[in-house]
C-alpha cells in the first residue's frame, strides 16, 4: 500500500469508502491535486481520463490508481467536478483536512498537480502532468520500472 494514505479513508466516484490498503496495493499512485474551479484543471482533467481508461483496459490492468486531493471551495464543488469529468479513480474526503499536509509535503504550490510516487510515499516525478502529455502512456512504463512494485505485465 502507499504508506502516504495510511490511516486515511478513500473515496471512490460513487461516494463509497475505499481502504486505500487495499486500493493502492503494488500500485503507482498519481495524486492528482486539482479543482474544478481552475482553468488549467478542467482542460487537463480529460486527458488524464483518458490516460487512466487506457491503462485500465490493458490485459491484465496496469497497477495504477490515481487519488485526487482536491482544492474545490466546498464539497459540493468536488462532487460536481468529480462527477462531471473525473475517471473512475480515488479521492481524499473533501472535509479529510490531510490533504493540506499533503500539498506541504509535495510542495504544492499551483494546481493541477500530478505527482508520481513509489509504494512508501517516495516521489518518482512531480511532473506527471507534463509528461503525459508529452509521452502518453509511455511515460507509465517509466514510472513502473522504478517503483519498486511487482509487475504483472507481460514485455512484448
Amino acid at each position: 500500500m502507499v504508506d502516504v494514505f495510511a490511516g486515511h479513508m478513500l473515496v471512490n466516484k460513487d461516494g463509497e469508502a475505499v481502504d486505500p490498503e487495499e486500493a493502492l496495493k503494488n500500485k503507482v499512485v498519481g495524486i492528482y491535486f486539482s479543482g474544478g474551479w481552475c482553468t488549467p484543471c478542467r482542460d487537463f482533467t480529460p486527458r488524464l481520463c483518458e490516460f487512466y481508461t487506457e491503462l485500465m483496459l490493458e490485459t491484465p490492468a496496469a497497477q495504477f490508481e490515481i487519488v485526487f486531493v482536491s482544492s474545490d471551495k466546498s464539497q459540493a464543488d468536488m462532487l460536481s467536478y468529480i462527477a462531471a469529468m473525473h475517471g473512475d479513480w480515488l479521492a481524499l474526503p473533501w472535509k479529510d483536512q490531510y490533504k493540506t499536509e499533503l500539498k506541504k509535503k509535495y510542495t504544492i504550490t499551483a494546481i493541477p498537480k500530478l505527482v508520481i510516487v513509489k509504494q512508501n510515499g517516495d516521489v518518482i516525478t512531480d511532473k506527471g502532468r507534463k509528461q503525459i502529455r508529452a509521452y502518453g502512456l509511455a511515460c507509465f512504463r517509466n514510472w513502473i520500472e522504478v517503483a519498486d512494485v511487482f509487475q504483472n505485465f507481460s514485455s512484448e
